[in-house]
């Protein structure tokens, strides 16, 4: 029987829900426990590889399935697969489904799933929601494999080829089988230098340096290898890996997000991936301050930034997330849903900005809502002789909704401009095109639309 405090805590959830489903988009899906996202496209849509904490009333991890969902602009989400245990070489029900990834080759997809914190198992299938075949019937990763747990596992490909990473404070990495369902090569260790993690946030704890899910990205010839907030870099996908820094900082959180969180900080467990889309860059997560339960975790998605030194920015955590946005704030233009012809560089400002690189390069920028009685844009630019900009609705060749002149910056610095709009209200998907021959080189730190 229900308590009258278990009754109100799943009332207050819901009532959650609503909220959140209406204003904002992180959680991508609120109150069904999505956590341990991998997120990948495929056929130009966004699939995350998911793991599934049963219940807002969980006090440890009960874990039952895997999970598949999709979404065709990273704002609306739809359930289409899951895992049982029992459909594996498992066999039976299980409350340590932990993290997943996927990759594709030859047609086939393969979901790589972890039996709890012990093994590493694979099951195919012929599309990106399966259904599922576990072709092995046993581990691909046993648990005596290497010194470390084989579990919670990323895959890396490139150039054809795929890399399975795994552990917890130490990591191994091997090539896999062109068959994608058995090693190639004995895994190596992962050397990584003065690492720092959730545990060792001074660099004295030597049995715990780093945590558990361990994942591997590639940008501008570096590879970044990570856990959680926390990364390393190197120039060679075994490493070395030098240490760098998290991306979740103090200053990271919009009111409201920055508590409840885990018990050694709000740097611990934000288990997740990077992926890229339309020339943007991304990071989901955890988080649980919305749910207060470390036990029930929600998925976040940020944007990501590089520097001009190849480290990672500071990413935001907010109501807002990603390809969703607000018209009464002010929109960055380096936070675009899709993007050609266009840079993200680093600004004199302390941030980011748009370089655009060739004439008709543009940005998008989808779901932008309280658009009602908007009349005029402003455009934060830097520019050095006279540009044109055509503001237009869906993509580069909509309905033109403004064409807006910007004369040369007569000193080095963003400028604002305003232009008057028309017939733009409610909800609406608008695209920035830059009009000018290349040899104009123009900047767009941000723009905002008033009444």
């Amino acid at each position: 029987m229900k308590t009258a405090f278990k009754i109100l805590k799943e009332m207050l959830v819901a009532m959650l829900l609503i909220v959140t489903s209406a204003f904002s988009q992180n959680p991508i899906v609120a109150n069904v426990g999505l956590n341990d996202p991998h997120i990948h496209i495929f056929n130009d849509t966004a699939y995350v590889y998911a793991s599934h904490d049963k219940s807002i009333n969980n006090d440890k991890f009960i874990m039952e399935n895997w999970w598949v969902w999709s979404s065709p602009d990273l704002v609306n989400w739809t359930k289409r697969s899951e895992l049982s245990p029992k459909d594996t070489y498992i066999r039976k029900d299980y409350v340590n489904c932990w993290a997943t990834d996927v990759a594709y080759k030859n047609g086939k997809y393969y979901w790589y799933f972890s039996e709890g914190n012990k093994q590493t198992g694979v099951v195919v299938g012929n599309s990106p929601v399966g259904p599922w075949k576990d072709v092995l019937g046993k581990p691909l990763l046993n648990s005596s494999l290497t010194p470390t747990h084989e579990y919670d596992i990323s895959i890396f490909e490139e150039n054809g080829e795929h890399f399975i990473i795994f552990g917890v404070w130490d990591y191994y990495i091997a090539k896999l089988h062109e068959n994608m369902i058995s090693l190639a090569e004995t895994p190596k260790k992962i050397t990584i230098n003065n690492p720092r993690g959730p545990y060792n946030l001074d660099g004295e704890n030597k049995k715990m340096p780093t945590d558990d899910k361990p994942f591997v990205h590639k940008y501008n010839g570096k590879y970044y290898l990570s856990w959680g907030c926390f990364y390393a870099m190197a120039d060679n996908l075994y490493g070395p890996y030098e240490y760098k820094d998290t991306i979740i900082k103090e200053e990271s959180f919009a009111k409201g997000y920055d508590a409840p969180t885990w018990p050694n900080g709000f740097l611990q467990g934000r288990h997740g991936s990077f992926f890229t889309w339309h020339n943007q860059w991304y990071y989901a997560y955890c988080d649980i301050s919305q749910t207060g339960n470390r036990y029930f975790r929600d998925s976040f998605i940020s944007y990501l930034h590089y520097k001009d030194n190849g480290e990672m920015a500071t990413i935001r955590v907010d109501s807002l997330g990603v390809a969703n946005y607000n018209a009464n704030f002010s929109i960055e233009a380096e936070e675009y849903f899709k993007a050609e012809g266009v840079s993200k560089v680093e600004n004199t400002k302390g941030g980011f900005s748009v370089e655009f690189l060739k004439k008709n390069g543009y940005i998008i920028f989808p779901n932008i809502k309280k658009l009602n009685n908007k009349t005029t844009i402003e455009l934060e630019v830097l520019v050095n002789k006279t540009a044109k900009i055509e503001l237009r609705e869906a993509n580069s060749k909509g309905k033109l909704l403004a064409t807006c002149i910007l004369p040369k910056n007569d000193i080095y610095a963003f400028q604002k401009r305003q232009f008057n709009i028309k017939n733009i209200e409610g909800v609406k998907s608008i695209c920035l095109v830059f009009k000018t021959n290349d040899k104009t080189p123009l900047r767009l730190n941000r723009f905002k639309f008033k009444s």
